[in-house]
This record gives structure tokens, C-alpha cells and sequence, in this order.
């Protein structure tokens, strides 16, 4: 799979920071539904590769609520 980079697709329009705070199964819905193809909801301190991906959204969930958000 070739590597997707910033620049080949368009970001999506949405503010990862609106997420912080609302459960994961609402932000996960809402995420899908404001377009993001890619929906990855992690622990606190988990390992996770760098890359980049356009059209995905990372939430770091705590307790059941998204506690931090990112795009890539």
C-alpha cells in the first residue's frame, strides 16, 4: 500500500478538539458522520506508529470519554 500523504486527499473540515469530552460511542458517531474515513480510539500512553493518515481522526480515551484528539 503506497503511503498516503498531506496534499494527496483533502483534510477533513472538522475540529479534532470538539471531540475532547464526549463519550467514545458519540464521538465515534460523530466523526463518522462529519466525514473522517478512519476512526481510532486508543488508552492512554498506548504505542502507536507515526505515520500519517490522511482522513483519520485519533481519540485517546480515558474511563469512556475522549480525553485527547488528533488528526493522522
Amino acid at each position: 500500500m503506497a503511503p498516503n500523504l498531506p496534499g494527496e486527499t483533502p483534510e477533513t473540515p472538522d475540529d479534532p478538539e470538539v471531540y475532547v469530552g464526549l463519550t467514545q460511542e458519540a464521538a465515534e458517531e460523530r466523526a463518522r458522520h462529519q466525514g473522517w474515513s478512519t476512526v481510532r480510539a486508543v488508552p492512554p500512553g498506548a504505542m502507536l506508529t507515526m505515520e500519517y493518515l490522511v482522513g483519520r481522526i485519533n481519540f485517546e480515551v480515558e474511563d469512556g470519554a475522549v480525553v485527547r484528539s488528533w488528526r493522522g
